[in-house]
C-alpha cells in the first residue's frame, strides 16, 4: 500500500509556453522547482500533495508521482524491468487501469508498442501473484501509469489527474472554437492583472476569458468543478481526506461586489451559452453579460484595468479579408473608449494584428492547440505621455 505521506519526485506537466504560469502557481502553494522546463516542472511532493495539486492548479495538464526510475536500453528490456515493480502496493487486483507513454529511443517506432508491452507485464504479474488480472483499456477512467523513457534513462509514474487538468469542468457548452481552459488562465497571468480593477472581455463567445477572470479574483479552484481522478483509485485513498479537501476549497471562496467583469458579444446565443458556463462555474453574479457590438461595450471609467480580446484570426474561423475589419476597429475601439486601461489581443494570425493600428509593447508567445499565437499587449495611455 502506498504511504500518501512518502515524498517523491513530481513532474507536472503544462502546455509549451505555459510554464512561467505554472511555476508561478505552484510557488504560490508552497513548492519550490527543483527544475523547470518548457513543458513542466519538478517538484518534491508527496501523494497528499499531489492531491491539492490536483485541485488547485489552473494551467497544468497532469500531476505525476513518481513510483520507479532505472536503466532502460532497448524495447526488449521493457517486460522484465516493468514486471519487477511492485504494482500490487499500488494497484487493486479488481482495479482498472491504462497506459501512457512518452518515448525517445531508437529501438522504440510507436509509443503503442511500448504501451502494450507494459500493460502485459502489469497484468502478467498479477497473474502469477493472484491468479487473476485488472482490468486495463484506453480511457483515464481508472489508475494511470506513464512512462517516459528517454534514451536509456526511463521513469514511470502514476498520473494522479488521470484526465487532463486543462479542461476545468464547468463549461458545459463549448461554443465555437472555444479556448482551453488552462490557456485562458495561462493568458490571463500574462496580462498581471491584479483581480480587483475592472477586466473586460469583448466579443466573448461562451465566456471562457471572462469566467476564469472571475474564477481567479474569487479564489474559486477547479478541484470545485470535478470529481473524479486517478489519485482515488490507488491502494491507500482515503475518500475523507479529498473531501475535507473539497470543503477547504470551498472556504477559500472570497466574493469581491465591487469588482467589475465586463463580457460582451454581438451575438445572443454566445452570450446566453456564456451565461450558463458562468452559472455552472459560481460566478454569473460576478459577470456583467452584454449582448452588443464590441464597439459598444460599457467600460467602466474607474478604476481602469485589463480589456482583453481573444478575436477570430482566420485559420479555423472567418475569411481574413472579413477580419481585417474587426481587427482595425479593435484598435480604434481600444484608442477612443479605453484610454489608461492596459489592452491585449491573443491571435494566432500576426499579419491581421498589423491591421490594429497601435504598436504593441509586448508579444507574449503562446500555442493553441497547433496554432502558433501571441498575446500582444497594448498601453492605451490616457492624455499626454510623461
Amino acid at each position: 500500500m502506498l504511504d500518501f505521506n512518502k515524498k517523491s519526485k513530481v513532474f507536472i506537466t503544462c502546455k509549451d509556453r505555459s510554464v512561467e504560469y505554472l511555476e508561478k502557481e505552484v510557488r504560490e502553494l508552497g513548492f519550490v522547482p527543483d527544475y523547470v522546463m518548457r513543458t513542466g516542472l519538478e517538484i518534491s511532493a508527496s501523494m497528499e500533495e499531489c492531491m491539492d495539486l490536483n485541485l488547485h492548479l489552473r494551467t497544468a495538464s497532469h500531476v505525476l508521482y513518481e513510483i520507479k526510475s532505472f536503466y532502460l536500453r532497448s524495447a526488449q528490456d521493457i517486460y522484465r524491468r516493468i514486471k519487477a515493480i511492485e504494482w500490487e502496493e499500488y494497484l487493486d487486483v479488481d482495479g482498472y487501469f491504462s497506459v501512457n507513454s512518452v518515448v525517445d529511443n531508437e529501438s522504440v517506432t510507436t509509443p503503442l508498442i511500448v504501451n502494450v508491452k507494459v500493460k502485459d507485464a502489469i497484468v502478467d504479474r498479477f497473474r502469477d501473484k493472484f491468479g487473476r488480472r485488472p482490468d486495463s483499456g484506453s480511457d483515464f477512467s481508472g489508475l494511470v501509469f506513464q512512462l517516459f523513457w528517454k534514451e536509456t534513462q526511463a521513469r514511470m509514474y502514476i498520473n494522479t489527474s488521470g484526465e487532463t487538468l486543462a479542461k476545468h469542468g464547468y463549461r458545459k457548452i463549448p461554443g465555437k472554437a472555444p479556448m482551453m481552459e488552462a490557456l485562458a488562465a495561462a493568458t490571463i497571468y500574462a496580462t498581471e492583472w491584479n483581480t480587483r480593477v475592472p477586466f473586460i472581455n469583448p466579443m466573448c463567445g461562451s465566456g471562457t476569458l471572462a469566467i476564469e477572470a472571475a474564477l481567479m479574483a474569487s479564489k474559486r479552484y477547479p478541484g470545485l468543478f470535478r470529481e473524479d481522478y486517478a489519485f482515488q483509485h490507488i491502494i491507500g485513498y482515503e475518500s475523507e481526506a479529498y473531501f475535507a479537501k473539497k470543503r477547504k476549497l470551498e472556504n477559500k471562496i472570497e466574493e469581491i461586489p465591487e469588482l467589475k467583469i465586463v463580457a460582451s458579444d454581438i451575438s445572443l446565443q454566445a452570450i446566453s451559452y456564456a451565461q450558463e458556463n458562468a452559472k455552472t462555474a459560481g460566478v454569473d453574479h460576478m459577470i456583467d453579460f452584454q449582448v452588443c457590438d464590441f464597439a459598444d461595450t460599457e467600460i467602466p471609467e474607474k478604476p481602469r484595468g485589463v480589456v482583453m480580446f481573444n478575436p477570430e484570426y482566420g485559420d479555423r474561423l472567418g475569411v481574413d479579408d472579413e477580419l481585417e475589419e474587426v481587427y482595425r476597429r479593435m484598435g480604434d475601439f481600444m484608442k477612443q473608449k479605453c484610454a489608461g486601461y492596459r489592452g491585449y489581443i491573443f491571435t494566432g494570425n500576426l499579419a491581421l494584428a498589423k491591421k490594429v493600428g497601435l504598436k504593441a509593447s509586448r508579444r507574449i508567445e503562446f500555442w493553441n492547440g497547433t496554432i502558433d499565437c501571441r498575446l500582444l499587449k497594448y498601453e492605451l495611455y490616457s492624455g499626454k505621455r510623461d
